[in-house]
């Protein structure tokens, strides 16, 4: 298989990606994460994504994997929270609901691009307010977008959900293997 580049530093997606046995290589793209003016949200993340592959340095050859998460509710995007103030926030909105979790793809190479998209609803149990400060103090929704990992202590939350678990973790596999496929004839 070509050489992958993941343009990311998020451990959450190196990890899928071990775990699925697609070889990569990590380089980090910095990109303006703002939200534009009337922007929904899966063309939010879309538009990050392929930012974000058109940010790395390539060789010929070379493919390039970016990606960008986010969770709405209510037409609100819920990207990482500021602080723990705000990751109480989002996970006060997000208890006893529904909530998407769209993840825009792009795969690129010097010939092409792909870009793709994933959503997945996600239903949250009710929690108390202690449940919420509890879980916001063990620092896991810091980094994460909608302030909450659900492969970790968030899962007692989740009543059920609907679509890709993995792209809730942040990378839907599944779409991405489908894409390199296709380019890499593999």
């Amino acid at each position: 298989m070509r050489p992958i580049i993941l343009a990311s530093a998020s451990p959450r997606r190196a990890e899928l990606l071990r775990a699925a046995g697609i070889p990569f290589t990590v380089r980090p793209a910095d990109v303006d994460e703002s939200l534009e003016p009337g922007e929904d949200p899966p063309a939010y993340v879309q538009r990050l994504a392929h930012a974000k592959a058109m940010a790395i340095e390539t060789r010929p050859g070379d493919i390039v994997l970016a990606a960008d998460t986010t969770v709405t509710v209510d037409g609100e995007v819920l990207g990482k929270p500021a602080d723990r103030r705000d990751a109480a926030r989002m996970l006060r909105l997000l208890s006893g609901r529904a909530h998407e979790v769209h993840t825009g793809i792009c795969l690129a190479t010097d010939e092409e691009t792909e870009m793709d998209l994933a959503t997945t609803k996600v239903w949250f149990a009710p929690m108390s307010d202690t449940e919420i400060a509890a879980y916001v103090a063990t620092d896991e929704p810091v980094d994460k977008a909608g302030a909450y990992g659900i492969q970790g202590a968030a899962s007692k939350f989740v009543e059920r959900i609907e679509g890709c678990y993995f792209n809730v973790v942040g990378l839907p596999v599944e779409l991405v293997w489908r894409h390199l496929r296709r380019m890499t004839g593999a």
